[in-house]
């Protein structure tokens, strides 16, 4: 669990650099992803985070995400969009499919960044672009909403739970995230994954 941890830290670390890495103008959404946020919660005491930042303007969709302690090894990774109530529900895939592009497949704990061109179909889960008109600009504007009103999530899935192990609803952050944010997003990860250690040794 010890090197889960220093793990966790080091892709906490990527994930901070890919925030503040990306342009000002694009809009940020960040998320915590657990077991306990799934449609179907379930026990795995895994632990993600997630920062995505959209410019439907320059068709640029940044995603980072660091995760740790899964039970399976990671199967995929998507956005899902959009559900009837926000924060809660389940949707389809709005993004690539099978997964994220480059997204680190068949372990429990790693880290991805990856940049997206949204004018490019291949961007997008085709049944997604079907029932937003066929467009790119479609998608775009679907997601754009479905970002906004906290009614898409990001989630991981593995091997021990295919439908979902880790998921988070994106929320909305400023424009251009401010230091402490990015801060505390660094070190929640590792933190979260101590205080499992200690409840697991306290039981």
């Amino acid at each position: 669990m010890k090197q889960c941890i220093r793990n966790a830290a080091v892709a906490a670390g990527l994930l901070c650099a890919a925030i503040v890495s990306a342009g000002a103008s694009a809009a940020t959404y960040t998320t915590i992803l657990t077991g306990a946020k799934e449609a179907v919660p379930n026990t795995s005491e895994g632990i993600g985070a997630a920062t995505v930042k959209f410019d439907a303007t320059t068709h640029v969709l940044e995603i980072g995400e660091a995760f740790a302690g899964l039970l399976g090894d990671s199967a995929a990774s998507h956005i899902h969009c959009c559900t009837s109530t926000p924060g809660d529900g389940t949707a389809g895939v709005a993004t690539e499919i099978p997964t994220f592009t480059g997204f680190p497949l068949g372990v429990q704990t790693g880290a991805y960044h990856h940049i997206f061109d949204t004018s490019l179909a291949s961007s997008w889960d085709p049944d997604f672009l079907t029932t937003h008109g066929g467009s790119t600009t479609g998608a775009e504007a679907a997601l754009f909403a479905g970002l906004n009103s906290g009614s898409a999530y990001l989630n991981i899935h593995s091997s021990a739970f295919p439908g979902g192990e880790i998921r988070g609803f994106l929320i909305p952050t400023s424009p251009v995230p401010e230091p402490v944010s990015i801060g505390m997003l660094g070190l929640g990860l590792p933190a979260v994954l101590m205080m499992a250690r200690r409840r697991r040794k306290s039981t």
